[in-house]
């Protein structure tokens, strides 16, 4: 499934990283693509879109999307 975030406080390369290891720590399989300059956080994931923003959020980040 293709899910898409609203991901404010990410502020620069590190910020990327952290939200990816993340995501990829709850699914080894994922895809992820950001777009730090648009907020956005692109996903494909076989993971519920609830579990993916609990573990965005989990890392600091304000999921809105």
């Amino acid at each position: 499934m293709n899910h898409l975030f609203t991901v404010t406080g990410m502020t620069c390369g590190h910020c990327e990283k952290a939200v990816t290891a993340a995501i990829v720590r709850l699914d080894p399989q994922a895809k992820v693509e950001i777009e730090r300059s648009a907020n956005k956080v692109q996903v494909l994931s076989e993971k519920s879109h609830e579990a993916l923003a609990h573990a965005i959020v989990e890392e600091g980040y304000v999921v809105t999307g």
